[in-house]
């Protein structure tokens, strides 16, 4: 391939939007505009009006909106040919998009794509406490979202939205590493307190405090705990107003429009790969297959090894996923694992956070050169997207096959079987507790094997305190037995310890 067609990003464009009025509050469609306007601006000016591909990153605060269906691009006032929106708001969906704008450039289908995304959840929360349930309950975006089963064998026991579901992987993978509670959270704090720092510095981060590691993990009036172990300060911060987008071009038409040459950054080859949309499909929750394949054959594709990179953006809904990430890369603690500031401290715009990443990875890049790696993770420890970025021009030939599936499938170990009915004796293979706004258990999950191996669920009542405290004890509950019962009038099953 001509290097001169080589894939480009010119313009950056980020926004926070802090109005405390819901009715002067920009929507998320608004959100998107304001940041293809300043990537436009980043790039000099007059690219985005030959925009030819737009891709949108899906948005749950105003369900109603369809940014694709002319809106946006009437309010940019550009016609691209291309228009595409993602099916589900997942968190690997702005790198996947950099990934095909990336081809489509290389392939010469588009001359200038832009990729964007935008939440205004902080703004819809504020319009829905304003009108009250029948039943008293308060609404909650991410549990209402459309795209959640709000029916199902999972959900009767728990887990419903991630912030159930990645906890499994936190116990699961401190039991494997053979971590206490202690060392588990010292971890935690130490990676989300060193994100804060950078936040901390970073002018498009949406909470720009520093938190000491102890104060991530201990809970507290300010820092209630979430489901066991996180704690607010250790989950993903959807209540935002944010926007990111960005603008890829060929080299060949950056130079062209006379862009100049420190402020593009190259991207490189992307590497992803998935597990099964059935987060009770996995065959293991202390590591995951597809992550690592993604991280590892992204650094394949471009022939670099860790010690080549400069920074990094390890995706931080939950401290799961960093640390996994981390250690396929073997990144020091020490080292900042993000640019941007994290979900909880940058922000956490559901499926849009990467796009945030990039900006602030491109700034970066521009500033001090080098190479960057951005990582991104989906739906429940489902989807996973990396991709490198470069200061400098990249031996990288384009369009190329991002799909690294068949990798990840080969190295992934049996998956267990199902049972949605059994009762009888079981071993604990890992679990969570599910905490009220007032820091009270209110249910605990246990995800078990019976003898025969097959998984299955049950849960531990708030009011069974004694197996609530063993959960919570000095001594990991994991692998240890346990009772299922199962009541003819309850469809779920019920945990005791042996």
């Amino acid at each position: 391939m001509d290097a001169a067609r080589g894939p480009v990003i010119v313009g950056v464009g980020q926004v926070n939007d802090r109005t405390d009025e819901p009715d002067l509050a920009l929507d998320p469609v608004q959100l998107m505009a304001e940041a293809l306007r300043r990537a436009d601006h980043d790039a000099g000016g007059g690219v985005l009006a030959d925009c030819d591909s737009l891709a949108v990153v899906s948005q749950i605060a105003w369900p109603r909106l369809n940014p694709v269906d002319g809106t946006l691009a009437d309010m940019l006032g550009i016609a691209p040919k291309h228009r595409e929106q993602t099916d589900k708001p997942n968190g690997d969906s702005p790198i996947r998009l950099l990934n095909e704008a990336a081809n489509r450039i290389g392939a010469g289908e588009a001359t200038v794509c832009a990729v964007v995304g935008g939440e205004a959840l902080r703004t819809a929360a504020r319009i829905a406490a304003a009108k009250p349930r029948e039943d008293g309950s308060k609404p909650n975006a991410l549990r209402d979202a459309s795209h959640r089963v709000r029916e199902g064998f999972a959900q009767r026991h728990g887990l419903v939205v991630p912030v159930d579901v990645y906890p499994l992987y936190e116990n699961a993978g401190r039991a494997v590493r053979g971590e206490t509670l202690a060392e588990g959270q010292a971890e935690s704090g130490k990676l989300w307190s060193g994100m804060s720092e950078v936040a901390a510095e970073c002018k498009h981060a949406w909470l720009r405090q520093k938190v000491a590691p102890d104060d991530v993990v201990t809970p507290s009036a300010g820092n209630r705990p979430i489901a066991f172990p996180y704690t607010k300060l250790q989950v993903a911060n959807a209540s935002v107003n944010q926007g990111a987008g960005y603008i890829v071009t060929s080299l060949a038409e950056a130079r062209r429009r006379g862009i100049e040459e420190e402020r593009l950054i190259h991207v490189g080859h992307g590497a992803a790969a998935h597990e099964d949309e059935d987060f009770l499909k996995r065959d293991s929750y202390a590591a995951s297959p597809s992550l690592a394949t993604s991280i590892e054959q992204c650094l394949a594709k471009n022939a670099i090894a860790p010690g080549d990179l400069n920074h990094v953006e390890l995706y931080s809904c939950f401290p799961c996923v960093p640390k996994l990430a981390r250690r396929v890369l073997g990144w020091p603690l020490e080292r900042p694992i993000t640019v941007f500031g994290g979900l909880t401290f940058g922000g956490g715009p559901i499926g849009n956070y990467m796009s945030h990443a990039v900006g602030c990875m491109v700034e970066k890049l521009r500033e001090t050169g080098g190479k960057g790696l951005l990582f991104a993770n989906g739906g429940y420890a489902t989807h996973n997207h990396t991709i490198l970025l470069s200061a400098d021009p990249l031996d990288c030939s384009f369009p190329h096959d991002f799909d690294c599936q068949k990798i990840a499938d080969a190295r992934r170990g049996p998956i267990p079987p199902l049972a949605q009915d059994y009762a009888g004796p079981a071993t604990l293979e890992t679990w969570t507790i599910h905490y009220d706004r007032e820091g009270e258990p209110r249910l605990a999950t246990v995800v078990a094997r019976t003898p025969d191996g097959v998984r299955t669920l049950a849960v531990v009542e708030a009011n069974d305190t004694t197996s609530i405290a063993e959960l919570t004890g000095a001594t990991d509950p994991i692998g240890r037995p346990g009772q299922i019962t199962r009541n003819g009038s309850d469809e779920r099953g019920t945990w005791a310890f042996a």
